[in-house]
């Protein structure tokens, strides 16, 4: 469900799905071919969140973005189910974990990989092309390229899937 907040509602790309039990609310930009899905929360209300083109949030992610500032996602970044988001950042192609938080004006560089169940502290950095597990979040290595396939190919999956669901549909089933 998309709500417009203070004035602001949410943009929505082209071949993009958008679950209608996400609640997606103010000033949120998605880009084209993204995957946001059920249980969604996207709240826009006191700042401003931007998802890049090929974006996945899975199930029950909550992204918020700090106050007057931005949450600015990348392109092509996946975000595994249930998730807390607060951050500045996630750079292009990053992969962040199931359950993992990352804190208010935290920041993931692009191409890396935050660990299922990590916590990203406020104001923390986590650089380009690494993984980083553990709380708080450290890194444990460089980003592999079997990582980096495995990566891709969850990309097509969710983008393929964001197709389908705009394509054909969910059907409600009467009982």
């Amino acid at each position: 469900m998309l709500y417009r907040f203070d004035g602001k509602e949410p943009v929505i790309g082209s071949g993009t799905y958008v679950s209608e039990t996400a609640l997606v609310i103010g000033d949120v930009r998605i880009g084209n071919d993204c995957y946001i899905g059920h249980g969604v929360i996207l709240r826009g209300d006191y700042g401003r969140i931007e998802i890049g083109d090929g974006t996945a949030v899975e199930e029950g992610v909550i992204i918020h973005a700090p106050p007057e500032d931005v949450c600015s996602i990348g392109c092509g970044v996946i975000i595994g189910h249930g998730a807390i988001i607060h951050a500045k950042s996630i750079g292009d192609w990053a992969a962040i974990g199931m359950g993992a938080i990352l804190s208010i004006r935290s920041e993931v560089a692009s191409k890396s990989i935050v660990a299922e169940g990590a916590i990203v502290k406020q104001n923390q950095k986590i650089p380009e092309s690494v993984m980083v597990a553990g709380n708080p979040a450290k890194q444990i290595r460089k980003a592999s390229h079997i990582e980096e396939q495995h990566w891709d190919w969850a990309r097509k999956l969710y983008a393929d899937l964001a197709h389908k669901y705009c394509d054909i549909g969910m059907e409600k089933i009467a009982r």
